[in-house]
């Protein structure tokens, strides 16, 4: 909404208020695959979703029963960042871990 504001030489000045929207937000996965161990998975949700050991055994657990468990969510740039340090911590280790990142 714009406001109106006179000035002592008479000018009408007008000030635009800036309408910011929150971030896209970005829901982080890890997928399941056949070769990587429980326990691999639950560390990386650990250290990099920041989860206790309980949290990321759920986590885990829905991973292996459904295919897909849900890590968290956050804005575009973390997310992506995210599934890269997964990804690669994955393959340094020999696991092939898939991490994607889907909109909220």
């Amino acid at each position: 909404m714009a406001t109106k504001h006179v000035n002592d030489g008479g000018t009408v000045l007008e000030r635009q208020e800036a309408k910011l929207k929150p971030p896209a937000m970005y829901q982080v996965f890890l997928l399941n695959d056949d070769y990587t161990p429980m326990e691999f998975v639950v560390a990386v949700i650990q250290q990099y979703f920041n989860k206790d050991r309980e949290t990321a055994t759920q986590i885990m657990l829905k991973v292996h029963r459904d295919g897909k468990g849900m890590c968290g969510v956050y804005p575009k740039d973390i997310a992506s960042t995210k599934v890269e340090l997964v990804l690669t911590h994955a393959r340094k280790a020999g696991h092939p871990l898939q991490c994607v990142m889907e909109e909220a």
